[in-house]
């Protein structure tokens, strides 16, 4: 065989794995952000009902739901906090997580919006929102050391990254 055409298959072969990965990475860019949706809406509903029930009705939910638990073993160590905390569970409190879930909720349903129609403006600003969510998520964690939290922003990280790729990808195939 020629060296030119040994050449010229070795380099489709190429063009052709990297057309694969690309597509297996834009997969995955759209299975994220369609989950960052998903956990949008969630943020989004968790605001609403938080605005609508009252503090009372909440502590009465948990109690309700401990109760069982705190009588087998009042020394239990989940239901003794939740417990704990839907006690001094404040309307401050109420508004402020009902503030934080429906605008947080909101900012992510209009940027995931936006990726999934291929909108340019949206891969910066998800950037730049994604990256200030994660700074306060890790200022939240170095307080509580949730796990929940710690999860959150390493998913977010992956997602910045995808983001990063599928906007360079974007920028690069742009008409001139």
């Amino acid at each position: 065989m020629h060296p030119f055409v040994l050449a010229s298959v070795v380099v489709d072969r190429e063009v052709i794995v990297r057309e694969v990965d690309e597509r297996r990475i834009h997969q995955i860019f759209e299975v994220s952000v369609w989950l960052k949706g998903a956990h949008a809406l969630i943020e989004c509903l968790g605001g609403v009902l938080l605005y609508f029930v009252t503090t009372s009705a909440i502590a009465s939910w948990v109690n309700a739901v401990t109760q069982e638990e705190l009588i087998e073993d009042p020394n239990d160590f989940i239901a003794g906090h939740l417990s704990h905390m839907a006690g001094q569970f404040s309307v401050a409190s109420k508004e402020f997580y009902a503030f934080y879930l429906l605008s947080h909720g909101l900012i992510k349903l209009l940027l995931v919006a936006g990726l999934l129609r291929g909108k340019l403006w949206s891969y910066p600003a998800s950037l730049v929102a994604l990256g200030a969510f994660m700074i306060y998520q890790v200022y939240r964690w170095s307080y509580t050391h949730s796990a929940g939290l710690l999860i959150l922003t390493v998913f977010d990280a992956v997602v910045v990254v995808l983001i990063w790729h599928e906007w360079s990808v974007m920028r690069r195939h742009r008409p001139a």
